[in-house]
């Protein structure tokens, strides 16, 4: 917000937080749907490996959430989380140990199967419906673009890099990196996938159960999904914390609930550790919705989807073309105004196709699905 405030102003600051906010509270939504995901993931291939494939070993996903949730209400509370040295470490660690994981099981079981299964089109029409089909089709988009949304949180990443030398110059090495190896993993993953599976590959490798063994292998890259999101979590909701507390103790600047902390001395540690009452509860009852909202939309790729759908547009191509031609002072109407708004426009398109795709999944899913009772 505060930098489409510098470029643009007006009304655009605005838009940009309403849909920066509302799309951090949507990831928290679906890191809970993913992790409890993985987590029930790990008993079921110990369940399918005791039973050897007799045991369809259904479960609901409730409790899972509710035990992530927990863990996040206790881990908010830890100040400036997303300030500690070590987390991308154990983030990038747990990244490559999954899609690693995922890609290697992948390559074994098309080489395992002798050909390559799927085809350019896809599922075939008469499968599934035209319209199925198309729907299906738009949602991938919007998975997609979640993969690519860390425009969410790349500024306040920037903050904490330490110069010199610049913290341009660190963010865009970094981001030439990460896209460039993102990429690479993804569309192999994908790819593999696809090959070992065909037209019946499930939604997650290594949750769809398309793998039932090696069980302890897949035990480890979910495993490593569920450490990684707990971390994730956290570094997504820490600029929707600190904006709303900001706004809170700058409107009620002598209320003690809001401004007060009690120092708690923690044994072996040097400093007190400095509990807000505030703080304590309204991230609690965040996190108690989140967790709650999960639970009634238990759909992961549906979720993921719209997700990627609603912050592709304006956080990743909308809001830094109009910052670019703002500071570049580029010509209205010359051929590199034309072709940004070209490439903006575009992208929007993409974005309302991801978007109605996945609330044409969420809706066909409903049909189904009773609330509460998310049974994997």
């Amino acid at each position: 917000m505060e930098a489409v405030r510098s470029n643009l102003g007006g009304f655009r600051v605005k838009m940009c937080g309403i849909v920066q906010y509302v799309n951090l509270f949507g990831v928290a939504v679906g890191y809970t749907i993913a992790s409890a995901i993985s987590t029930m993931a790990i008993r079921r291939s110990n369940c399918f490996h005791d039973s050897g494939g007799k045991d369809p070993c259904k479960m609901n996903g409730n409790p899972y959430m509710i035990g992530f949730g927990v863990a996040e209400i206790i881990l908010s509370q830890i100040p400036e989380f997303d300030q500690l040295w070590w987390l991308s470490y154990v983030a990038a660690v747990m990244s490559f140990t999954y899609s690693g994981i995922g890609l290697g099981l992948g390559i074994g079981k098309t080489a395992g199967n002798g050909e390559i299964k799927g085809s350019l089109t896809g599922v075939k029409i008469g499968e599934i419906s035209k319209v199925r089909k198309i729907w299906r089709t738009f949602q991938a988009l919007g998975n997609i673009a979640f993969a690519y949304s860390y425009s969410l949180i790349l500024i306040e990443i920037q903050d904490t890099v330490k110069s010199p030398p610049s913290e341009l110059s660190i963010m865009k090495k970094a981001s030439r990196v990460s896209i460039a190896v993102t990429t690479f993993f993804y569309m192999l993953c994908g790819c593999m996938g696809y090959a070992a599976f065909g037209d019946s590959a499930p939604g997650n490798l290594l949750t769809g159960f398309g793998f039932y063994n090696p069980f302890w292998l897949i035990d480890i890259a979910n495993a490593a999904i569920v450490i990684h999101l707990l971390g994730a979590y956290q570094v997504f909701c820490q600029p929707l914390f600190a904006f709303l507390e900001a706004k809170v103790i700058k409107a009620f600047p002598n209320t003690t609930f809001f401004t007060h902390e009690f120092e708690i001395s923690i044994p072996f540690y040097n400093k007190p550790y400095k509990l807000s009452l505030f703080r304590l509860v309204w991230r609690t009852v965040f996190v108690m919705v989140t967790t709650t909202i999960a639970m009634l939309l238990p759909f992961f790729n549906d979720v993921v989807g719209l997700l990627g759908a609603i912050g592709f547009w304006p956080l990743t191509v909308f809001f830094p073309i109009e910052m670019y031609i703002e500071q570049m002072k580029i010509q209205k109407w010359g051929v590199k105004w034309v072709s940004l708004k070209l490439l903006s426009c575009g992208c929007l398109i993409v974005t309302i196709a991801a978007t109605v795709g996945s609330i044409a999944g969420i809706v066909d899913d409903l049909q189904t699905y009773k609330p509460f009772k998310s049974d994997y």
